[in-house]
């Protein structure tokens, strides 16, 4: 099992849980996600965010940021 398995978080996130724990709005999540700033994966109809690369988002944005 992977580690963030194992601790119980969910591995995909909905768009909306995804908002939140980045403190944005839906909709520029949705921009985010669909012009493949994040990772997601899509489930029947359903557009869901993989956590990891949530983590991976706020990772390269500390990284650009630092980099200036």
């Amino acid at each position: 099992m992977s580690g963030t398995a194992a601790t119980g978080l969910p591995l995909l996130l909905t768009v909306e849980e995804a908002a939140s724990l980045l403190r944005l709005g839906r909709t520029r999540v949705y921009q985010l996600v669909m012009g493949g700033k994040i990772q997601s994966v899509k489930v029947g109809r359903r557009r869901l965010v993989v956590r990891q690369g949530l983590e991976e988002f706020v990772a390269q944005l500390v990284e650009d940021q630092a980099a200036r």
